[in-house]
């Protein structure tokens, strides 16, 4: 439909922008003209109702309030802020960039104006500052800019992840690196013990007490450990090197473990993340469903052809035999999208459980192991005794003192799967880094 008395369209186009700018602000007094006191402006603007952060952003806002596990001052702590502090932040600038397409799509309902050139039949350039403003869209502008909202929310999931996922590769390269200096440190007290035992049995073989078989078999021992010891330092340096590479520095002087808190609470952030691509996809069909409904724009040009204004009703896709089926499609796109919550939910919550019930039997594990080592060292000591006494051989010696050594090697390995799962249940949480500090 289009209005042809160019008069009574300008009026139109006048009156509306005029509304539009009314409702801004910027038109206080259509009538007289001026322009209200500052005082009072900037009254208004104090006593104006601020909006909840929890309701305006619910995503970000539970981002902000989310804490870290890391307890400060303890290893896992250093690691964790020297690695934060060296990162990149691809994931922040994305998020910059996000909030200033939001921050455009907030005045995507004012006019739009810009210039028209064109060649008319006569060779002549006409020129025209042509203004479009849109009075009714179906919700396609409001659903424009809960799409940009949406898109900075999860711009601000990622950079919890990435931050999350760059503190866990950090610390598993720590715990990595730690154990293997541990394991190693281990067998560099067994290779001094064996060593001991090679001596003394090359003494009985030199002496013809003993035959020369027990004294291969124990160089053979030795060579293992020797390997074994070089393999965990191998290890230990690598990790150590890819560490401070992230770091920016070395963190060659932090030992030990500990340092994580309880992470019971809070959504996981794949749940969050859900829930913003649910408002994605609602925000997305509701665009596509205002393509297929009619608008109304007022526009109005002047300049070389002149000063023309109209009113137009139109949509953007045109109705065929597939509209009524793309129109069912797009409100149960909405639905599928409200599903992905339920099975994000669902999926955090099994990885949760078993990783939580893994950490428990590595912890288990891990005492009884400790036990076990204990006893080991005890029999290890009688038969010490009884060696020096006279009741035992060397190689029964050395067979118990195998028997202890393997046990500590098997609480070594189960203190570090403890802590690796201790680890992983922080991550599946999201709770490795702080929302506040992303």
């Amino acid at each position: 439909m289009r209005i042809g008395r160019h008069g009574l369209g300008m009026i139109v186009v006048a009156v509306a922008l005029s509304g539009c700018m009314k409702d801004m602000g910027v038109v206080s007094r259509f009538a007289g003209g001026s322009n209200p006191p500052a005082e009072e402006t900037v009254a208004r603007a104090a006593n104006a109702p601020r909006p909840d952060p929890a309701q305006a952003a619910p995503v970000i806002h539970a981002l902000s309030l989310r804490d870290t596990v890391v307890e400060p001052g303890t290893p896992y702590a250093s690691v964790a802020n020297a690695v934060i502090a060296s990162d990149n932040r691809v994931a922040a600038a994305e998020l910059h960039v996000a909030q200033l397409r939001a921050d455009a799509a907030k005045y995507n309902w004012l006019p739009a104006i810009g210039p028209r050139i064109s060649l008319n039949s006569l060779g002549d350039f006409v020129a025209d500052l042509v203004i479009n403003q849109v009075l009714f869209d179906n919700g396609r502008k409001k659903a424009e800019r809960d799409l940009a909202k949406a898109h900075v929310e999860l711009a601000a999931v990622k950079l919890v992840e990435d931050g999350n996922d760059r503190v866990d590769d950090a610390l598993k390269l720590y715990i990595r690196a730690e154990e293997n200096r541990e394991l190693a440190a281990h067998l560099e007290l067994a290779l001094k013990d064996m060593t001991h035992f090679e001596w003394i049995m090359n003494e009985r073989v030199r002496g013809g007490v003993s035959d020369m078989s027990d004294l291969n078999i124990l160089r053979q021992k030795l060579a293992s450990i020797r390997a074994r010891r070089g393999e965990a330092l191998e290890t230990a340096r690598t990790a150590l090197e890819e560490l401070d590479a992230m770091a920016g520095r070395p963190l060659t002087e932090v030992r030990g473990l500990g340092g994580l808190r309880d992470a019971s609470g809070g959504a996981a952030l794949g749940v969050l993340r859900a829930q913003v691509e649910r408002d994605i996809a609602v925000a997305e069909a509701k665009i596509a469903r205002a393509s297929h409904l009619p608008s109304l724009v007022a526009s109005g040009s002047v300049g070389d052809s002149g000063r023309l204004g109209s009113l137009d009703v139109g949509s953007d896709s045109l109705f065929s035999l597939g509209t009524v089926s793309d129109l069912r499609a797009i409100e149960a796109s909405k639905e599928a999208a409200e599903r992905r919550i339920g099975e994000a939910r669902e999926t955090a919550d099994r990885a949760i459980r078993s990783q939580s019930s893994q950490l428990a039997a590595y912890t288990r594990q891990a005492k009884e192991a400790e036990l076990l080592t204990r006893q080991a060292k005890q029999n290890l000591d009688l038969f010490q005794r009884q060696y020096d006494g006279g009741q035992r051989q060397v190689m029964d010696v050395v067979g118990v003192y195998e028997t202890y050594a393997a046990a500590l090697e098997t609480a070594i390995e189960l203190k570090y799967k403890a802590a690796r799962a201790e680890l992983e249940l922080a991550r599946l949480r999201g709770a490795l880094a702080e929302g506040a500090q992303m």
